[in-house]
């Protein structure tokens, strides 16, 4: 049986679509591993999205997870029409409070780094989290459509314009 690994970019729209960094490439994470890219190329979609890692807690799934220069791009969404845990967690995700995606995973090919910590060339992904503190400093989630971030503009449009009208 093999040991359940877990590492951890991220924004969320109305509908619940979210896109981030999975995995960011080139860097080492919080215990010095560092996963190639090509690691992932055996990923099988979709992977279910859980809150933290919970395997009791899924909130969503990914549709999407490519390995690009600067990493494995992942997009997905939320169920927020279905799930109470996924709304809680959108909620969390506009007030900054979450914002790190962590990877599950199984290692099928690693090797030891000079200096403690592996390089990863092949691994079993296994599921994606949503999470507060990602093992990789890096992954986090990158883009969502937010009414909220609409909402704040128009507010500093119309304060603005109060102001030059005063």
């Amino acid at each position: 049986m093999q040991r359940l690994e877990i590492k951890a970019a991220l924004a969320v729209d109305d509908a619940g679509e979210i896109t981030g960094n999975a995995w960011p490439f080139g860097t080492p994470d919080r215990v010095n591993d560092v996963i190639t890219k090509g690691a992932f190329a055996s990923a099988a979609l979709p992977l279910p999205m859980l809150y933290a890692h919970d395997p009791r807690d899924v909130i969503g799934v990914w549709e999407s997870a490519t390995e690009t220069d600067a990493g494995l791009e992942v997009k997905g969404r939320l169920l927020v029409d279905d799930v109470a845990r996924a709304r809680e967690v959108r909620a969390m995700i506009r007030a900054g409070a979450l914002g790190g995606l962590s990877i599950g995973f199984g290692i099928r090919k690693a090797a030891p780094r000079r200096g403690g910590g592996r390089t990863i060339t092949d691994l079993d992904l296994r599921e994606i989290s949503v999470v507060s503190i990602p093992s990789h400093p890096r992954a986090r989630i990158t883009g969502a459509k937010d009414a909220a971030e609409a909402i704040a503009l128009a507010d500093a449009i119309n304060r603005a314009a109060a102001a030059f009208r005063s």
